[in-house]
């Protein structure tokens, strides 16, 4: 499996080796002796999502103990997002995308410290997730997605959002203007 560290540190992504033949492909898409000679977490709890086109899902994190998350699109395509807010990063308030979608197979992988996102850009799309630490609704938190202060470039100019992510916080009103926060 290829493995690319992108901008912000700590994201990267996987592209399987995709075997191709008469009947289809096949490949492997979670290893985990590979994650763990890379130094990362290992996985307790799978999670499907199904959205239908312009459905923006996030910006969610869970605080304690936080969660890593190794996402893929297995139908359909998204533009997949993660905004760091790791308190003393150098890119904290920063974010970055990716285009995950069911031709051609990969992983995005977001360590603890970030919230993630999604936006759904076929007609459908069925994401899958694996996360690091259990649900917790305790701990579930969220950013507001349009957060001027974070800039995401959503590619949908009228996006379908649940009342919770049209309502959720901005990034200065969960860290004020302390620690790492950038303007």
């Amino acid at each position: 499996m290829e493995v690319r560290s992108l901008r912000i540190d700590g994201l990267k992504l996987f592209k399987p080796i995709v075997f191709h033949d008469d009947r289809g492909y096949f490949f492997e898409s979670y290893k985990e002796p590979l994650f763990t000679s890379l130094g990362l977490p290992c996985f307790v709890q799978d999670n499907s999502s199904f959205s239908k086109q312009n459905v923006i899902r996030g910006l969610h994190y869970q605080d304690v103990p936080g969660q890593a998350k190794l996402i893929s699109c297995s139908r359909g395509k998204i533009f997949d997002v993660a905004v760091d807010l790791r308190p003393f990063s150098k890119t904290f308030g920063q974010w970055e995308a990716v285009i995950l979608d069911e031709s051609n197979p990969s992983f995005f992988f977001i360590p603890i410290g970030f919230a993630h996102g999604y936006c759904a850009l076929s007609e459908t799309a069925l994401v899958h997730y694996r996360v690091s630490s259990l649900y917790d609704a305790a701990h579930e938190k969220s950013i507001r997605w349009n957060d001027p202060d974070i800039g995401i470039q959503w590619p949908v100019s009228e996006p379908i959002l649940s009342l919770r992510d049209q309502m959720s916080p901005f990034l200065h009103e969960v860290f004020g203007e302390s620690v790492g926060y950038r303007s």
